[in-house]
């Protein structure tokens, strides 16, 4: 890869990435890119990559890649991120993004004092299927999600068992894992471990599946606030139609790269 390319560090929750516009710039390899500039020791550090292209279908198209070089499907922090930098480059507040798991719908709600954006997520499905550990349930939100509700006090180590559903002989093509407590009526509290990234400060999709598994389960009523280790989200379901998801946008910095 040659010559110099703007970018952003940009996070939703503290779930971090790189943001290229590549509309007006030459092709790069953008997962030898990822891998270099995402590592955190010798790079700019994030969990992934958002990359802005033309599309015939929608505003812009979002690409996700890993920290890993592995590409996602869909990233509910990431895509605020880029609808914020949209909406500052004068595209406007309200916009469809295409992306692996669709045309996501997304409109910027607040600018001041927290630039908060609201993403319609599709409709949750949750899928009735074997799964490696015990009173888990499968979320697929365009990407595939396990959810594991437990109590308070119960052991459950998302590192070491998120790892684990890596292994394709553990759970075919890796998915991303959730713990969730069950902190009141309209409260969850969530950990991570996502596909290419590891534990990560929050998962916008995850969060989602992690309370359409509650709503359904009968233990919160939407709208729900999910409590990560970086921030809060808010999702709001019916139960049946389209979930929202609504958060922080943090435009960090700007360099070249």
């Amino acid at each position: 890869m040659n010559g110099s390319v703007a970018v952003a560090k940009m996070h939703g929750a503290r779930n971090d990435f790189i943001v290229l516009d590549n509309r007006a710039s030459a092709p790069i390899d953008a997962i030898a890119f990822a891998r270099r500039w995402c590592e955190r020791h010798t790079g700019v550090g994030a969990d992934g990559l958002l990359v802005i292209e033309h599309s015939e279908r929608a505003a812009a198209r979002m690409l996700v890649i890993n920290a890993d070089g592995s590409v996602a499907e869909m990233c509910g922090n990431g895509i605020r991120c880029v609808a914020r930098y949209l909406d500052e480059a004068g595209c406007g507040d309200a916009l469809a993004i295409e992306t692996g798991a669709g045309i996501i719908e997304t409109r910027v709600i607040a600018r001041e004092p927290e630039y908060l954006v609201r993403v319609s997520m599709g409709v949750p499905k949750v899928v009735p299927r074997a799964l490696p550990i015990p009173d888990a349930a499968f979320v697929d939100m365009g990407n595939p999600h396990v959810v594991a509700i437990r109590g308070e006090g119960d052991p459950f180590d998302v590192a070491q068992i998120g790892a684990s559903f890596q292994d394709e002989r553990v759970f075919a093509g890796g998915a991303n894992l959730h713990h969730v407590v069950v902190e009141g009526p309209r409260s969850l509290r969530v950990r991570h471990y996502e596909r290419g990234a590891g534990l990560t400060m929050a998962c916008g999709t995850g969060a989602v599946a992690s309370a359409a598994v509650a709503i359904r389960s009968g233990l919160v009523q939407s709208p729900v606030e999910v409590l990560v280790p970086g921030g809060v989200l808010r999702v709001e379901w019916d139960g049946a139609g389209v979930a929202y998801l609504t958060g922080p946008a943090v435009h960090v910095f700007d360099t070249v790269l």
